[in-house]
């Protein structure tokens, strides 16, 4: 690096504190892990590279002034997108204003009513978000045998939660299911009883959850202890893929069925993706983040990847040439090859749908590989089998100590054997 040139600033927000903090904060540690091996390597343009970040404490009122201060007041050389839906679209206003190159973070379907030509999602949802993420759901269940023919909604009323749900809804259509239930909670819900005898009412097949972290988790609880057994759950929860709930909730995820954008499976072991999470998984505890790092931090990495190589390859930050360089170019990151479509998605999609199994007691370590969330959705990238229904998977557990063990067959059938 060129000792009298300044450091590139990029700036942005990230939640720190609040609801979304722990999310954020993995994010953090991945972003900080890309900053150490971009600048080990000679930085950017020979410059070493900072960050300028603020917290916006999951409060999406003070994202605009964030990045007023940045680009004004901190004079950043570059803009990038700090985490989730409700973050991106706060920013979205002030940053088509002044023109500025944004790759966001995750975020579902946030440039579909804009359509700003400068905005990129890192978040693997495909041109049409709001269907990718959900139809590998209702794929699944449209070919089991008995076939799904009902479902209930059920989501927090909240922002990010719009999407998915209109995602539900077209893709219960599309497969031929009835909707017979659909409801919203708010975030400050407690007691899941009263949500969960509404959908039991209803006698549907499926339920398709829509929540955040915290209510996931009661949502759980409630559901295992419930005389309601759908034959499937699960759907658009935002907490499973998080460590923190995994081990909070334990054997109670076992069945349910949900999505993920990164999974330990070897379809997913993209180049650089492995070193990544070894060297985020040594840092994580005494970071205090989640310790795995399954679902931020490939994504997060990946998001520098990707502006790093458009101002490589642009020679500078100038905003219209690093989009113009984004809307045409393939960008190898952690997570894979990605191409961005029209309005900043990727151009194909590459969600997964895992099912919890065999989860027994509550240690982190049987997370750190792919054999309790087995991959059931898309087929090419399926790790296992589905258990259906959900009240079989409930006890279709892989067990310890030579106890009976659930492979991918019918409870009682000639494939149950005892666990190695």
């Amino acid at each position: 690096m060129s000792g009298g040139q300044a450091p590139i600033r990029i700036g942005y927000c990230l939640s720190l504190t609040g609801p979304l903090a722990d999310n954020g904060r993995s994010a953090l540690l991945a972003h900080d892990i890309w900053r150490e091996d971009v600048n080990a390597r000679g930085g950017l343009l020979g410059r070493r590279v900072e960050f300028v970040r603020h917290d916006d404490q999951g409060n999406a009122s003070l994202v605009p002034g964030i990045y007023e201060r940045l680009i004004d007041k901190d004079e950043v050389d570059l803009v990038i997108g700090g985490y989730g839906t409700n973050t991106l679209l706060a920013a979205m206003g002030l940053i088509a204003e002044r023109e500025r190159f944004f790759v966001g973070l995750m975020g579902l379907g946030v440039n579909n009513a804009l359509a700003y030509p400068n905005y990129f999602a890192m978040i693997p949802t495909g041109p049409d978000p709001n269907a990718a993420l959900t139809e590998g759901f209702f794929e699944l269940a449209a070919r089991q045998d008995p076939r799904a023919a009902t479902v209930a909604l059920v989501s927090a009323d909240a922002e990010f939660s719009r999407n998915p749900v209109l995602g539900a809804r077209s893709n219960a259509e599309k497969y031929g299911i009835q909707v017979v239930h659909e409801a919203t909670y708010p975030l400050s819900t407690e007691d899941f009883t009263p949500v969960i005898d509404a959908v039991a009412e209803s006698g549907a097949d499926l339920l398709f959850l829509c929540s955040y972290l915290a209510d996931s988790i009661g949502l759980a609880r409630t559901l295992r202890s419930h005389r309601y057994r759908p034959q499937m759950v699960g759907g658009a929860m935002i907490g499973p893929q998080n460590t923190a709930v995994k081990t909070t909730l334990g054997p109670l995820l076992n069945g349910f069925v949900n999505y993920e954008y990164w999974a330990p499976v070897p379809t997913m072991m993209f180049p650089g993706v492995g070193e990544l999470l070894d060297t985020y998984q040594a840092r994580a505890g005494e970071a205090g983040v989640d310790l795995l790092g399954h679902y931020m931090a490939p994504l997060a990495y990946a998001q520098m990847q990707v502006v790093a190589q458009a101002v490589e390859a642009t020679g500078g930050f100038d905003d219209a040439s690093l989009a113009a360089y984004a809307r045409k170019e393939t960008f190898p990151t952690v997570m894979g090859d990605v191409r961005f479509g029209a309005k900043g998605e990727w151009s194909q999609p590459r969600v997964l749908q895992v099912q919890f199994q065999g989860i027994s007691g509550h240690e982190v370590g049987q997370f750190r590989d792919g054999s309790r969330q087995i991959v059931v959705s898309p087929r090419e990238s399926s790790s296992g089998e589905l258990v259906f229904p959900y009240a079989q998977a409930l006890t279709a557990g892989r067990c310890e100590r030579g106890e009976m063990s659930w492979h991918g067959a019918p409870v009682n059938s000639p494939n149950w054997r005892t666990s190695r």
